[in-house]
């Protein structure tokens, strides 16, 4: 990719006076984040405000990246938030910007995954649509992500009693919602259930949820042979997850 538009930038290569390690990535990285944080002179005391500058980005691993998003979920369902100065944060990202992950969700308000993941600005792109399906408009926004920017993670969150899923379910014609639930509605005839295959059941829309992700991983993987490559290259990882509306947890998927 030759050139970046202004408006979504990957951002410069300079430092910000300000570009010290946030809590996020020093508590999920651990010992290894130390030895970075010593390695590029960054001042801890910074530490909470400032967002990923790109040498820091660069250093992790899209394994580590997945720990820290698994960390800070862990922080969310404890109440034990990071004190995040939001405003420290978008100064110092307004000359570029450097996110880890980009994650593809659900539009339900009741999901909103830099909350859950205890996430600040600049740590993570966000594409969010209803069923948290592919298409090859996201398919080329997570493309911009990870190609062009350099973010290490795709995670697919999907999430409990999705009203997305109920929807392909019930088979529901709504204006142009009804294309978007033909998607998904795959999903419904792959999942294996011997119970009630109803919207009314709560754990067969569950299923149908976790079914719908892998799917997405899967339209991902064979629509996208440009994060197919970054994948087979190790330079990425695609993974999948969903998140407990009722305990506040995300679960990784296999």
């Amino acid at each position: 990719m030759k050139s970046i538009p202004n408006c979504c930038a990957a951002g410069s290569t300079e430092t910000s006076p300000a570009s010290g390690r946030r809590a996020w990535l020093k508590t999920g990285a651990g010992t290894g984040a130390a030895v970075l944080m010593a390695g590029i002179g960054l001042r801890t005391e910074d530490a909470e405000a400032a967002s990923l500058s790109q040498a820091q980005r660069d250093a992790l691993t899209p394994d580590k990246v997945i720990e820290m998003m698994k960390k800070g979920n862990q922080r969310f369902r404890s109440g034990k938030l990071q004190a995040h100065d939001y405003l420290a944060q978008k100064r110092s990202s307004a000359s570029g910007q450097y996110p880890a992950a980009v994650i593809l969700s659900c539009i339900d308000s009741r999901a909103p995954a830099e909350i859950l993941l205890d996430m600040g600005i600049g740590d993570t792109f966000n594409a969010r649509i209803a069923g948290n399906i592919a298409n090859k408009d996201l398919m080329g926004s997570l493309e911009f992500a990870c190609a062009a920017a350099g973010a290490k993670v795709v995670l697919v969150m999907g999430h409990t009693a999705c009203g997305a899923i109920k929807g392909a379910i019930d088979n529901v014609q709504l204006g142009n919602l009804t294309g978007l639930l033909d998607t998904i509605k795959p999903a419904v005839a792959a999942t294996t259930y011997a119970g009630e295959r109803t919207s009314k059941n709560a754990a067969f829309v569950d299923a149908v949820a976790r079914t719908n992700v892998q799917q997405t991983i899967d339209t991902l993987r064979s629509g996208s042979p440009t994060l197919s490559d970054l994948e087979k290259k190790g330079q990425i990882k695609i993974v999948g997850s969903m998140y407990d509306l009722s305990n506040g947890a995300l679960t990784f998927l296999s």
